[in-house]
């Protein structure tokens, strides 16, 4: 299977401008950016796809190598509707956003600044653990298998 030049170049340059267009602060760029990226998934999906071939239809006398494989198809289709939900949802925080505030730009506010310069030392998650963690050596409980009734005891 060989690949077309042309299509990985445009794939390349898809995913460079989507990548940067999310990046930005303004919803708009963003929203772009996942639109473009979008795109050049899916041009990613079509070339990994394989060859040219026949319909994925049975014919009686066709090999199977003949045929085209329908699974990159049914991927893109999938991705065209993911990014089509993505896309709509990113429309309504956008207009959401310039209903309250009147601007299209997520700026930083406060608290943003404030968690940014705190310390990253979590005492649950940074402080050390013991060697020995067991709960259950020297509690003087009987396991469970030796608790079975054997009867009247003298």
């Amino acid at each position: 299977m060989s690949t077309n030049i042309t299509l990985l170049i445009v794939m390349g340059i898809l995913f460079a401008v989507g990548i940067y267009l999310l990046l930005e602060r303004s919803l708009t760029r963003v929203l772009l950016g996942i639109v473009v990226l979008g795109n050049g998934v899916n041009l990613l999906i079509l070339s990994a796809g394989g060859r040219r071939g026949q319909a994925p239809l049975y014919q009686a006398g066709l090999d199977a190598e003949q045929y085209s494989d329908p699974l990159p198809q049914a991927l893109i289709l999938t991705a065209i509707v993911i990014t089509f939900a993505v896309t709509a949802f990113m429309l309504g925080i956008i207009y959401r956003s310039w209903v309250i505030s009147r601007a299209d730009v997520v700026a930083d506010d406060d608290e943003d600044r404030r968690v940014s310069q705190q310390s990253t030392f979590d005492f649950e998650e940074d402080s050390p653990v013991p060697e020995d963690t067991t709960e259950f050596e020297g509690d003087g409980l009987v396991p469970a298998e030796d608790t079975k009734d054997e009867g009247p005891r003298a």
